[in-house]
C-alpha cells in the first residue's frame, strides 16, 4: 500500500473513532448506582439495604458543622445559610434547630395538630383546662418570649403546636443556643448548676439566645437532606457546591470553618480522589507504554499505530453497553472495562514483534491470527459466563470486554497491517535478544511432577494460612480516611442521628396497617428505654398516627357549639377579648370533621421528610421502620421485636450476606470460565499435552497469586477475583504464543520479545495501581502485577518448547 493510501486509511480510522466518541459522549450516561452490582435482595434486611443504597434518606444526608468563631457569630452564619438553602431545589430538608422544629408543621397541617398530638388522649377541652392555659398565656405575654409566642395565640392558645414540636424532638437532639443547634460541651466539673441551661420546653425562649462562657469551642450544626440520591455524584456535587457558596456568603470576613460529612460528601471525595489517581497513573502508564514501544521498536510511529486498535476496542465496548443497556454504563464497569482492555494492547505488540524484512505485515498477521484469535475468543468466552451471574453490573462488564477484545483482535488482523511500513530489520535479531534467549534456554524445565508439587504447596498456603480469607465488610473497602469517618460519627452523635446498623422493621399490607402495628409497640420500646437497652427510638407513627388513633381523637374533640361555650367561660376571667380565639375554634372543628391524615396527604410538606425514611411503601406492601439511638443490648431488642411481631434488622450483616452471595455467583462464573477456556483451547490445539502445557501456567499462577496475597495478610474481595480473571487472560495469551512459536528459534525470539514488551508495559500500569490509596485500584493493581510475573515466568518454564519436545 502506498504512503498516501496509508495516510488516508489512518485519517479515516481516526475520523471514525472521533465520530464514535462524539456519539458515545452524547448518548452514554455514567451511573454510580451500586445496586447494579448487587444480587437480587431476598431478606427484608437486604431489601432495606438496597433501598438505602439507592433512594434512602440515609444516603442523602449531609452533616454540616461551623467552627472557628464566637457562638453568636456562628449562629448568625447558620441562620444565613439556612435562609440561603431553604428555597434551594437541591435540598428537601434544611434544619438547624431554628423555630424549635415548628418548620416541620406547615401551616396547612396546623389545624390537624390535635389529631397528631397525644394531648387529646388524656385531656378534655373543658373550661377549667382552657382557663388554666389562658392564664399561662397571660404570663407568657409579659415575658421576653412574647414576640415569639404572640403570632401563635389566636389559633393556638394552648400552644399545642409547640408541644407537638417538643414531642417530635429526639431526646438526644443537639442543644439550642442563639436559636440554632450547637454541639454539646464536654461534661462540666462538679459545681453549682448553671442558670444558662436551655429550656427543653421552649427551644425559642430567651435563655437559648445566649451561649455559656465555655461555649467558645462549640460548633453550630446543620442537617441537610439532598434531593439527589446518594449514588448520584453529579447531584451530590451540585449540593455540596451550594453549601460552600452559602457558607462563603454567610462567613464574610469571619475566620470560621466549614466541615461537611455524610455519604454524599464521601462519594464526591472518593470520586475526585479516584479520578485524580486514575488520571495520574493512567498518564504515567501511557507515557511509560509509549516510551517502552519506542525503545522496543525504535520507530516513532509505533506508539501511535499501536494505540489505534486499543482505542477502537474501548469505544466499541462503550458503544455496545450503550446500545444494550439503555445508554447507561456503571462507573465500576467503565473502570474495570478499560483495565481489561489492557489485554487488547498485547495484540498489536505481537504483530509488531513478529514483523521481519521481506515479509509483508499482512502475512505476519495471517500467521499469528489462529493463535491471536484463540486467545481472544477464549477470553471472550470466559467473560460471557458473567451473563449467568444475575448481576447487571457484571453483565455490563462482560459485554464491554467481549465487544472490546473482539474489536481489538479484528482490527489488529485486518486494519493495522495496512498502516505498517516494511521493517528494515527483525527486532528479535538483535544481540541482546540472542543473549537473552540463551539465558532462557538454560532455565530448568518445570515438569508435571514439579508443577503439581508447587500447586500443592500453594494450595496448602491458601487454605491453612491463619486469618480471614474473605473480606465481607464493605466499609473496609472505602478509601475515606479514618479521621473523616471518625468526624462523621462525631457529628452523627452530636445531631442525635440513629444507629445506622440496627433498626426494627414491621411489614404489612399498607401504610396504615404498619403504622397501627408500630403504635402498639411503643409500650415495649418505652420499657427497653427505661431499662437502658436503648437511649431512644423513632418511628413514623410518632409523626403520623394511624387512622384508628386519629378517629379516636376526633371523637374526643368537642363540637363547635360546645367548644365555644367552654372557651367563652374560660376567656371571661382573662384580659383577652371574647373573639380573640375564633381561629382556634375553627381549627378544632376542622380537625374534628376532616378525613384522617394519610401519607399521601402530607406529600410535599416538611413532615413528609420526617417520615420518608421511616415508612417505605410499594404496591401492595408497606414497611415501617423503628430507628434506634444508643443501642446497648441488641439481643434484648431482638427478643422484644420478635414478641411484637416485628424483626430487628442488622444492616451490616445484610451487607455481608449480599457480598457473600455476590462472591458465590462470581466464583461459579469463574469456575465455568475455566471449563470453557479448557474446552476452547483443547478444541483449537487438538492435543491433550499441548493443551495441558498452555493451561498449566495460568492455573498455577492463579494459585501462586492467591498464596502470596494470603501470606501478606490480604483478605480477598470481589475486586481480587475479577483481577485474577484479567491476569488469567494475560497468562493464557503468553502461553498460547509460546506454544505457537514451536521449535523455531527465531520465532521463539520474536515471541519472547513480544511478551517481554507486553509484560513490562502491563506491569508498569498495574504496579502503579498497586500503589494507589484507593482499595479497589490497589486490589486490581497488586493482583494483576503478581499475575503477570507468575504467568510470564511459568510460560517460559512450562509452555516454551525445547528440542525433542512433542
Amino acid at each position: 500500500m502506498t504512503p498516501v493510501r496509508r495516510l488516508v486509511l489512518a485519517l479515516s480510522w481516526l475520523a471514525l473513532l472521533g465520530l464514535a466518541g462524539a456519539w458515545i459522549t452524547r448518548h452514554l450516561e455514567v451511573s454510580g448506582d451500586l445496586r447494579h452490582f448487587m444480587p437480587t435482595a431476598r431478606t427484608p434486611a437486604q431489601k432495606l439495604l438496597i433501598e438505602e443504597l439507592g433512594e434512602g434518606p440515609g444516603a442523602r444526608l449531609l452533616l454540616v458543622a461551623l467552627s472557628g468563631d464566637a457562638p453568636a457569630e456562628l449562629a448568625r452564619q447558620s441562620l444565613a445559610m439556612r435562609e440561603s438553602l431553604d428555597g434551594d431545589a437541591r435540598f428537601t430538608v434544611v434544619a438547624n434547630g431554628h423555630d424549635g422544629g415548628l418548620d416541620a408543621i406547615s401551616p396547612g397541617l396546623r389545624p390537624y395538630r390535635y389529631l397528631l398530638s397525644p394531648t387529646v388522649d388524656l385531656q378534655r377541652f373543658d373550661r377549667d383546662w382552657l382557663s388554666d392555659e389562658l392564664q399561662q398565656r397571660v404570663q407568657d405575654l409579659g415575658s421576653p418570649a412574647a414576640a415569639q409566642l404572640e403570632p401563635l395565640l389566636p389559633r393556638d392558645p394552648t400552644l399545642e403546636t409547640l408541644r407537638l414540636a417538643e414531642a417530635w424532638t429526639p431526646a438526644s437532639a443537639p442543644e439550642v443556643w442563639h436559636g440554632v443547634w450547637f454541639t454539646r460541651p464536654a461534661a462540666p466539673p462538679p459545681g453549682p448548676a448553671s442558670h444558662d441551661a436551655p429550656s427543653p420546653a421552649r427551644p425559642d425562649s430567651p435563655a437559648n439566645t445566649r451561649g455559656p462562657p465555655a461555649a467558645a469551642h462549640r460548633e453550630a450544626l446543620l442537617l441537610l437532606e439532598t434531593r439527589a440520591a446518594g449514588f448520584d455524584p453529579q447531584g451530590q456535587q451540585a449540593a455540596l457546591a451550594a453549601v460552600h457558596d452559602a457558607f462563603d456568603k454567610a462567613r464574610g470576613d469571619s475566620p470560621s470553618r466549614l466541615s461537611i460529612t455524610g455519604p454524599g460528601a464521601f462519594s464526591v471525595e472518593i470520586g475526585e480522589r479516584t479520578r485524580r489517581e486514575a488520571t495520574l497513573f493512567g498518564t504515567l502508564g501511557g507515557i511509560g507504554f509509549g516510551l517502552m514501544l519506542l525503545v522496543a521498536y525504535r520507530r516513532w510511529q509505533v506508539p501511535l499505530l499501536a494505540a489505534l486498535p486499543v482505542a477502537t476496542a474501548g469505544l466499541a465496548g462503550l458503544a455496545a453497553v450503550a446500545l444494550v443497556f439503555s445508554e447507561q454504563v456503571h462507573g465500576i464497569t467503565l473502570a474495570f472495562g478499560f483495565t481489561l482492555i489492557g489485554i487488547a494492547a498485547d495484540y498489536p505488540i505481537h504483530l509488531l514483534s513478529h514483523q521481519r524484512p521481506g515479509l509483508a505485515a499482512y502475512a505476519s498477521a495471517r500467521t499469528l491470527w489462529k493463535t491471536l484469535a484463540t486467545g481472544a475468543a477464549s477470553t471472550c468466552l470466559a467473560y460471557l459466563t458473567f451473563f449467568v451471574s444475575g448481576v447487571d453490573g457484571l453483565r455490563q462488564l462482560a459485554l464491554f470486554t467481549v465487544a472490546g477484545l473482539a474489536t481489538a483482535a479484528l482490527s489488529t488482523r485486518f486494519l493495522l497491517p495496512a498502516l505498517l511500513d516494511p521493517v528494515p530489520r527483525d527486532v528479535a535479531d538483535l544481540p541482546l535478544m540472542h543473549a537473552l534467549m540463551q539465558r532462557v534456554e538454560r532455565l530448568p524445565r518445570l515438569n508435571s511432577t514439579l508443577s503439581l508439587g508447587l500447586a500443592g504447596i500453594a494450595a496448602a498456603v491458601v487454605v491453612f494460612v491463619p486469618g480471614a480469607f474473605w473480606q465481607n465488610d464493605l466499609a473496609r473497602l472505602t478509601p475515606v480516611p479514618e479521621a473523616a469517618l471518625a468526624r462523621d460519627l462525631e457529628l452523627r452523635h452530636a445531631l442525635g442521628a440513629p444507629d445506622v446498623r440496627y433498626m426494627i422493621a414491621v411489614e404489612g399490607a399498607d401504610a396504615d396497617a404498619v403504622l397501627a402495628h408500630t403504635e402498639g409497640m411503643r409500650s415495649a420500646l418505652d420499657t427497653l428505654r427505661s431499662q437502658g437497652a436503648i437511649a431512644d427510638y423513632d418511628m413514623a407513627a410518632r409523626y403520623l398516627p394511624s387512622v384508628a388513633t386519629q378517629r379516636e381523637r376526633q371523637a374526643r374533640l368537642p363540637d363547635r357549639a360546645m367548644l365555644q361555650a367552654e372557651l367563652d367561660a374560660a376567656v371571661a376571667g382573662t384580659p383577652f377579648l371574647p373573639d380573640a380565639f375564633s381561629g382556634f375554634v375553627d381549627d378544632v372543628e376542622t380537625a374534628r370533621t376532616a378525613e384522617p391524615l394519610r401519607p399521601a396527604d402530607i406529600a410535599g410538606t416538611p413532615l413528609e421528610t420526617r417520615i420518608g425514611g421511616l415508612l417505605l411503601q410499594s404496591p401492595g406492601r408497606a414497611t415501617a421502620l423503628v430507628t434506634l439511638t444508643g443501642l446497648v443490648d441488641p439481643g434484648a431488642v431482638a427478643q422484644v421485636a420478635a414478641a411484637e411481631g416485628a424483626a430487628l434488622l442488622d444492616l451490616k450483616r445484610a451487607s455481608e450476606s449480599l457480598v457473600a452471595e455476590y462472591r458465590e455467583r462470581v466464583l461459579w462464573a469463574l469456575g465455568l470460565a475455566v471449563l470453557l477456556l479448557l474446552a476452547g483451547v483443547g478444541i483449537v490445539l487438538r492435543h491433550a499435552r499441548r493443551t495441558a502445557r498452555v493451561m498449566a501456567p495460568m492455573l498455577l499462577s492463579t494459585l501462586l497469586v492467591l498464596a502470596v496475597l494470603r501470606v501478606a495478610g490480604v483478605e480477598l474481595n470481589l475486586f481480587h477475583l475479577v483481577a485474577l480473571m484479567l491476569a488469567a487472560g494475560l497468562g493464557l495469551d503468553y502461553a498460547l504464543f509460546f506454544d505457537h512459536a514451536g521449535h523455531d528459534r527465531a520465532e521463539q525470539r520474536r515471541t519472547l520479545h513480544a511478551l517481554i514488551v507486553c509484560a513490562i508495559s502491563t506491569l508498569l500500569v498495574f504496579a502503579l495501581l498497586g500503589l494507589s490509596s484507593i482499595p479497589v485500584l490497589r486490589a486490581i493493581g497488586s493482583t494483576v502485577a503478581l499475575g503477570v510475573l507468575f504467568n510470564l515466568s511459568l510460560a517460559l518454564l512450562v509452555t516454551r518448547r525445547r528440542e525433542g519436545m512433542a
